[in-house]
């Protein structure tokens, strides 16, 4: 559902990036998130300190965690602290926020037919995090099917098509990103695989910066369309007031962290080495905030995450809490 117990082939993750970096010239940017704030910072770091402090066996290491949050409290004056929010990771399923935003773009500008299938997969997507319908999804973004393999001029001019959806997300401004794979559990096969031995960088990476950016957008009505944003995020929507069935369920990445009263929207993502989620809090003595918080290493530690979290809505101030000029 979330790539997860999906075998994972580690590699040389600085190599990775820098092939990454050297390749494409990207440079990281967050022009289009609110500043960062001292104040919002340092809830940033005393979170990040906290989840080290009490992951010791095996060690947190620094490299391991990156962190990006937008208090939101403050409609008039959000406010930003982040935590090697610019350095590219493997996203999991988080990526799937990345694929909805494009399809309700593609839907505005009526390249796609807004068909019962679509919205289907696109539910089943986000609500539930199947791969199969986010498949689906990528191939009516990009115009590319997964199959047999192909000669090398046209596999080249399939991985054109497939790079569709970064093609929008660097005219919008995204950087140090990659959204061009399908999420799979137990791997790709045929011209999927061609394409990841013929290019570079061979895996979708986010950074919690561009994650955090999305779903701001999302959350104040700006991507693409308030009325598509409202979708969207409808789709996020997480009941904290249900027992799930299931003990991976998104809802349990987060929310046990918080507080009774608390709304939650979130997208997740789960592999055997990462831990990741996404999420937008509102809480009832009325802070909100987006947070999104990448973990590799320790897939299994549900306890960082909720460590994250508890730290950050202790240290998120009230509305009129913020220092006066801290903002921007």
């Amino acid at each position: 559902m979330f790539n997860r117990r999906c075998p994972v082939r580690r590699r040389p993750v600085p190599a990775l990036i820098g092939r990454l970096l050297m390749a494409t010239s990207l440079a990281a940017s967050a022009a289009d998130l609110p500043p960062v704030d001292p104040a919002t910072q340092a809830v940033v770091d005393a979170a990040v300190a906290a989840a080290r402090a009490r992951f010791t066996t095996p060690p947190l290491r620094a490299e391991e965690l990156a962190v990006t949050l937008v208090d939101l409290t403050r409609p008039d004056a959000p406010a930003r602290g982040s935590y090697r929010g610019d350095v590219p990771i493997y996203p999991a399923s988080v990526v799937k926020l990345f694929y909805l935003r494009a399809a309700h773009q593609w839907l505005e500008d009526g390249r796609l037919e807004d068909t019962p299938e679509l919205q289907r997969a696109l539910r089943d997507m986000i609500v539930h995090s199947y791969n199969e319908a986010t498949h689906y999804v990528v191939d009516l973004l990009t115009g590319t099917t997964s199959g047999p393999e192909l000669p090398e001029a046209e596999l080249r001019v399939w991985f054109e098509k497939r790079n569709a959806v970064n093609r929008h997300l660097a005219a919008l401004g995204y950087t140090n990103i990659n959204v061009n794979k399908k999420p799979w559990c137990e791997g790709p096969y045929g011209r999927e695989t061609q394409a990841i031995r013929a290019f570079e960088p061979k895996r979708n990476l986010l950074t919690t910066d561009a994650t955090a950016r999305l779903l701001f957008e999302i959350v104040t009505g700006r991507a693409v369309s308030a009325r598509r944003s409202a979708a969207m995020l409808e789709l996020m929507r997480r009941d904290l007031t249900a027992t799930p069935a299931d003990p991976d369920d998104q809802a349990l990445f987060s929310g046990p962290a918080l507080p009774p009263g608390a709304k939650l929207w979130s997208k997740a993502g789960w592999t055997s080495e990462t831990r990741h989620d996404a999420i937008y809090v509102e809480l009832p003595d009325g802070r909100k905030f987006v947070l999104v918080v990448f973990t590799v290493g320790h897939a299994h530690e549900r306890g960082i995450l909720h460590e994250v979290v508890r730290a950050v809505v202790a240290g998120v101030p009230a509305a009129t809490g913020r220092a006066a000029g801290a903002g921007p």
